[in-house]
């Protein structure tokens, strides 16, 4: 195969050069189990898009996947791309009106199912999709929906290239040109992917090979690791975060992907790393913010000794390294990146992560950026606790229209990575990309003395007050968060006046209320509601004060990287 530029930022070439290099390592697998090697997985591949392209899967024609994390997941999806067709992830946490939608409007014929996921295509199933595969080779009531289990149609596939290698007698399996496989080029999509942001507009980013790849080079360049190293997977493949950097990415070093077959709970994640051992992971803020209140504060809190060390700033790092040597642990004696994305991490738990030493970076972007726009480098000492660490490699950020006191303005940014544009919405594309091909992020921002990015919000979410002061609702919400027994929070605004709206940790009110009457109970939430509240109001300009802590009885509704989606609650 050429190696021209425009070939080696393909996706296909990334696989090519890896089963070359690395054709007998782990390439892929369920965490504490086999996996496959780089050698079995491309051949799955090859031959499940042979198998697609005898059913008329052409250059072009869009294939659905609806599943969660599985190694059968990656397999169709480069199966997908091999032919130039290109591959629509959908969201495992989609509600069924949205995933309809999807594989309407992209007239999918053939989708890669889950069990789990089933029931929310019945009723498409006789008028467009063609051919349905349980990734999971699960069997669906056949007077309800007719399947074909995966393993059936690899074992098809494999008859389907059997016929084909008699046709042609080259014995060299690993050069894809010996399959009638089209051409495929950098600038090609590979995949359109649905946003499911915060403001509520899902639209769909036409993301090319190339977007895709820039941004998982450029994460090879910054990580150092060995060929066999074992990256973790807890977040789904089918947004662009675990997509690129945790998927192509280590495929591209030659590293095993094991991917978390369950909800990644803190024992969960615990007893994956102690059998894997993982040099990489990559995780959403959620995640760590729960492993700290939950395995963290408590040490501290409980203990008489370390509270009181953590009153002083020497006796605080000395603890927190204590602690972040145990949290190493945790995650099995091995790691040595923890990229953080998705949302913002909370100031707290990031400088407990600082001051422990714990071997973590932030990362900012936007499916639109496939994704990332800024984080790291690795190693940098001048990344500041609170910031998105410097422009990410190959990537251009700039601050527009800065306030001149604050320097605050909103972030653009400008790479390979940038997509295409949105399917079938020329006004939106218009409104996200200039015509010199900058992203309009709708995030707002600014650079500090040494090049670092701190991310204020989204310009959407700016509350302007009576007296004309901009109020960002994020970093109040980082101080209500901070307490142990919230889980999360959202500031909103009510007639001019701020309110967070809390939904507690029920399981600490619980221990903590245990043999008292709902009365007590009800003071007690009462209470913490009102400390926390004279509390986070000190920290704050008047303006930006609380008037009222309300509790919320239920979570609140969130992206796939567990960010609340705000338009759901402007109105409470």
């Amino acid at each position: 195969m050429a190696e021209s530029n425009d070939v080696r930022m393909t996706l296909n070439y990334v696989l090519d050069n890896s089963v070359e290099q690395y054709a007998d390592l782990p390439a892929i697998g369920v965490a504490a189990k086999e996996a496959l090697t780089y050698q079995e997985f491309y051949d799955r591949i090859i031959a499940l898009a042979g198998q697609l392209s005898s059913e008329g899967v052409k250059k072009g024609d869009r294939v659905a996947i609806l599943s969660e994390n599985s190694p059968n997941w990656g397999t169709a999806y480069f199966a997908i791309i091999r032919l130039g067709a290109i591959a629509v992830p959908i969201l495992p946490d989609l509600p069924e009106a949205d995933c309809h939608h999807i594989l309407n409007e992209m007239e999918v014929a053939v989708l890669f199912i889950s069990k789990r996921q089933l029931e929310k295509v019945y009723e498409l199933t006789q008028k467009r999709l063609r051919r349905i595969v349980t990734l999971d080779d699960s069997v669906a009531t056949q007077e309800v929906i007719e399947v074909t289990t995966f393993t059936t149609y690899l074992e098809e596939a494999w008859a389907t290239q059997v016929a084909d290698k008699d046709k042609n007698k080259s014995k060299n399996k690993n050069d894809a040109d010996n399959f009638p496989f089209v051409n495929v080029e950098e600038n090609d999509i590979a995949s359109i992917l649905y946003t499911s942001g915060t403001s509520g507009y899902s639209k769909a980013v036409m993301l090319s090979h190339k977007n895709l790849t820039a941004n998982a080079y450029g994460a090879a360049t910054m990580i150092s690791v060995d060929p066999g190293n074992v990256f973790l997977s807890v977040l789904p493949m089918s947004h662009t975060y675990e997509f690129t950097v945790g998927f192509v990415m280590p495929l591209i070093k030659g590293c095993k992907v094991a991917y978390a077959d369950k909800t990644p709970t803190p024992a969960i994640l615990e007893r994956l790393c102690a059998h894997e051992k993982p040099k990489v992971m990559f995780t959403v803020p959620l995640i760590m913010e729960k492993i700290y209140k939950k395995r963290v504060l408590p040490k501290i809190e409980k203990s008489f000794l370390l509270s009181s060390l953590c009153k002083f700033s020497f006796g605080r790092k000395f603890v927190y390294k204590k602690i972040g040597a145990k949290l190493l642990t945790f995650f099995g004696g091995n790691l040595e990146l923890m990229g953080i994305g998705g949302a913002a991490l909370n100031p707290d738990v990031e400088r407990f992560l600082k001051e422990a030493g714990f071997p973590y970076l932030i990362g900012y972007g936007l499916t639109e950026s496939a994704p990332l726009l800024a984080g790291g480098p690795v190693g940098d000492d001048t990344i500041a606790v609170g910031s998105t660490g410097k422009p990410f490699p190959g990537v251009q950020v700039k601050i527009v229209d800065p306030d001149p006191e604050t320097g605050v303005g909103e972030i653009y940014g400008c790479g390979p990575n940038v997509m295409l544009g949105y399917y079938n919405d020329p006004d939106a594309t218009a409104e996200a990309l200039t015509e010199d091909g900058w992203l309009i992020t709708g995030d707002l921002g600014s650079f500090d003395e040494l090049g670092n990015l701190h991310i204020c919000g989204r310009s959407k979410n700016v509350i302007v007050m009576s007296n004309g002061e901009n109020v960002y609702p994020e970093p109040i919400e980082h101080k209500v968060n901070a307490y142990s027994w919230v889980v999360e929070s959202l500031v909103v605004e009510n007639n001019g006046r701020l309110d967070a709206w809390v939904y507690p940790d029920y399981e600490f009110i619980d221990n903590a209320t245990e043999g008292q009457p709902r009365t007590k109970r009800r003071e007690f939430i009462d209470q913490l509601s009102a400390t926390m509240r004279k509390e986070v109001n000190a920290q704050l300009s008047p303006a930006s004060r609380l008037r009222r802590v309300v509790e919320r009885r239920e979570p609140f509704i969130k992206t796939a990287t567990h960010k609340i989606k705000r338009y759901l609650y402007s109105n409470d």
